[in-house]
């Protein structure tokens, strides 16, 4: 029975643990038995703190035994993103300069999750500084997508999709500033918010601790998992004000009321790009089970949409490039192709340009907040292509621009500080779609719900066995 746990989803395993049904202890075994069978495949999991994790899981079990007062995770394990704080375990970011980069406590997000009874027993694969969309560092080397070992597992929180949609873990943590949350979501045939900027605190040590404005505005720590229930357990857990993100809020968050209908907008194939048609067409598969449900289903772009993504560009572009320099020196060959590719394909800008970028951002931000008042929900894809084989975004300058292109779905949830939910939905070329639900700030509760609408009209497609198990 224990070696079969790992095919649980996370609050499975937390009811199971409750109720005395199994033991937190017997639930981490079952994962690390995974690890030990399946990361040789893949290489999503890069560290294991399995005696830290035992110690913890003990102590979870004793707790039940107690009649404690238990979390809504209690005795879970789960993975963490080695870009994201542990206290004593290095935040390496994938790259050997900060191989000795030991923080003094948890990032706020780890120490929710803690509160919430969960357990961290292992870390997980990243690019270099989490800057491709494809996940191959230069400490660990590339995780490889366990639906088809060609494949990117979407980046730069690769190895928590890899690790969750093979049954290794069941709950994982990530971050989100161009998609890092999603990508991976859509490539594995996983779940995963990138939630509202702000209602999840953001702090860490290294590089260091002081953020750019890019990272202030658009960058966002997230929950993953391969179901809609346990991204929106985890993210309860976690969202709230900390002490150490001055931009954390104590928001509330909009759902849909008993018996609500909304009016949904469809984008199935957005501006600025192609889209494959079997993406298109798992959108408008979800847009139909929508329908079905009774919501009004509309085509629908929002305002100034490819102004939106030429936004996200600028403000990066303008961050990477007073930084080109440091970043040479910590990046690998790889990570330093796909920068030096990328800064050719997306323009300069000057001082003035990237301050005019803020205030477009802000009036941006304002269509389309009016916008979501007459269409709650959006639906769109996550990329717009399917995975592509790995290193295709370091090929050459027109493979960097065409990632560019392929991702662009992703970039608005930034920009604007909005929520996007991906949950699975399709096929495109026999690999898992993920489809993106966004909605207006605050509304990420909302956004959860409509997404585990489209969910509950699909199949379980994970956990699975990697491609050549």
């Amino acid at each position: 029975m224990s070696n079969e746990l790992w095919r649980k989803t996370a609050l499975q395993l937390a009811s199971d643990i409750r109720t005395g049904a199994t033991t937190s202890r017997e639930v981490l075994e079952a994962h690390l038995e995974r690890v030990d069978k399946i990361n040789p495949h893949v290489n999503a999991i890069v560290r294991v703190m399995a005696d830290d994790a035992r110690d913890a899981a003990d102590a979870a079990d004793a707790a039940v035994k107690r009649g404690d007062t238990l979390g809504l995770l209690h005795g879970v394990p789960m993975t963490v993103k080695e870009n994201i704080d542990i206290a004593g375990l290095p935040t390496t970011q994938g790259i050997p300069l900060l191989t000795e980069a030991i923080p003094p406590t948890d990032a706020p997000i780890v120490e929710a999750m803690k509160k919430a009874g969960a357990i961290p027993f292992a870390r997980t694969n990243l690019p270099d500084l989490g800057l491709r969309v494809h996940t191959d560092s230069t400490l660990y080397g590339r995780t490889k997508n366990p639906w088809s070992a060609d494949r990117t597992a979407g980046g730069s929180s690769g190895g928590e999709g890899a690790s969750l949609a093979t049954g290794m873990s069941p709950l994982g943590v990530g971050n989100d500033i161009g998609g890092s949350l999603r990508n991976p979501a859509h490539a594995c045939g996983i779940a995963s918010i990138k939630p509202t900027v702000g209602a999840i605190a953001d702090a860490q040590y290294f590089p260091e601790q002081d953020r750019g404005m890019a990272a202030q505005t658009m960058l966002t720590q997230g929950v993953m998992a391969r179901r809609i229930a346990d991204v929106r357990a985890g993210f309860l857990a976690v969202v709230g004000q900390h002490p150490r993100d001055p931009l954390s809020v104590p928001a509330q968050f909009a759902d849909i009321a008993q018996g609500q209908r909304l009016k949904v907008a469809v984008l199935a194939d957005p501006p600025g790009g192609s889209t494959h048609p079997e993406i298109a067409a798992a959108v408008r598969q979800a847009a139909d089970v929508l329908s079905n449900l009774g919501h009004e289903v509309v085509d629908a772009t929002p305002p100034e949409y490819e102004k939106t993504l030429d936004t996200w560009g600028q403000m990066m572009s303008a961050e990477l490039r007073a930084q080109l320099d440091l970043l040479k020196l910590a990046v690998g060959e790889n990570g330093w192709k796909l920068l030096e590719y990328s800064m050719e394909v997306i323009p300069d800008v000057s001082f003035s340009d990237y301050l005019r970028a803020q205030m477009t951002r802000d009036g941006l931000t304002r269509q389309w907040q009016m916008w979501f008042e007459e269409y709650p929900i959006l639906l769109s894809p996550t990329w717009s292509q399917p995975p592509f084989v790995y290193d295709f975004d370091i090929a050459d300058r027109d493979s960097a621009a065409a990632t560019l292109e392929l991702m662009r779905p992703v970039k608005p949830a930034n920009v604007l500080g909005i929520p996007a939910v991906v949950v699975p939905c399709g096929r495109a070329e026999s690999l898992p779609v993920g489809v993106q639900v966004m909605g207006t700030r605050y509304s990420d509760l909302r956004c959860l719900s409509v997404a585990e609408m489209i969910e509950s009209a699909q199949p379980e497609i994970t956990p699975i066995d990697p491609d050549g198990l």
